[in-house]
């Protein structure tokens, strides 16, 4: 069972605000009319960590939430330990824990980096590149992406092709976004084609052959959506002790 830490962040201000607000209302009066000026320790630590852990619970609901990339799925554009942080506002403002949208902002366009909850598991969240819109017809036949009966025009990535020796590299064009995705020769395409239902995203990693995604388990509904990946603030693989510091404050294509 993974740990919601929305959930906690939510519980943990919601407990420190009903105890700091209960003094006030009652027992800080009560305490002044015995003549007891001391104040009780779980008052004085909820009165002091209640702004920080609001602040936070606001940031991180409304604003922007740190993510750790935590599988290869994404590479070359994501590496494993990559930190990154969320725009949680721009596919609309969504309450903390339930996340239901409250406020319409945007929609994901076609080739935007999305954290979302994961469809068969949503205490799970995951990070792909949404490739179909709902409505869009969508194949994928001998590792080439189709798009609306468009094939996905891609280039070899100068040095992509020293990855390894069954592995290529090249730029894909999705809409406006310029970005790169890696192929291996040597496992099967994962070949198919549907129409992506209202209300539904279609989604890849731009590892294709090494990512469990929209081919594996279905569609994303548009309510599991968190936000879009923006920015690289730190890239450490603990695993591997690697450090990218080339990496650090960069921005997602």
């Amino acid at each position: 069972m993974s740990f919601d830490f929305a959930t906690a962040l939510f519980v943990a201000a919601l407990v420190t605000g009903f105890i700091w607000g209960l003094d006030r209302l009652v027992w800080a009066r009560r305490r002044i009319a015995e003549g007891d000026s001391a104040e009780p320790l779980l008052v004085e630590y909820s009165r002091s960590f209640f702004p920080v852990i609001a602040i936070v619970l606001v940031l991180r609901s409304f604003v922007a939430e740190p993510f750790r990339i935590p599988s290869g799925s994404m590479l070359p554009t994501l590496f494993v330990g990559d930190f990154i942080l969320v725009n949680k506002f721009a596919y609309g403002l969504r309450l903390p824990v339930i996340e239901k949208k409250i406020y319409e902002i945007g929609d994901p366009q076609r080739g935007d980096v999305v954290v979302f909850r994961y469809p068969p598991n949503p205490s799970i969240d995951y990070i792909k590149r949404v490739v179909g819109l709902p409505g869009d017809k969508i194949a994928y036949r001998q590792k080439r992406l189709f798009i609306n009966g468009k094939k996905v025009d891609v280039s070899p990535l100068v040095g992509g092709e020293h990855v390894a020796i069954d592995k290529r590299q090249f730029e894909e064009q999705l809409g406006d976004a310029l970005h790169q995705i890696q192929i291996t020769l040597s496992r099967p395409s994962l070949d198919g084609e549907l129409i992506v239902p209202p209300g539904h995203y279609f989604v890849m990693g731009d590892n294709r052959d090494n990512s469990a995604d929209s081919r594996v388990w279905g569609f994303v509904p548009d309510q599991n959506l968190l936000g879009k990946a923006t920015f690289i603030w730190m890239s450490l693989d603990f695993g591997e002790m690697n450090f990218y510091p080339e990496r650090v404050g960069t921005f997602i294509d």
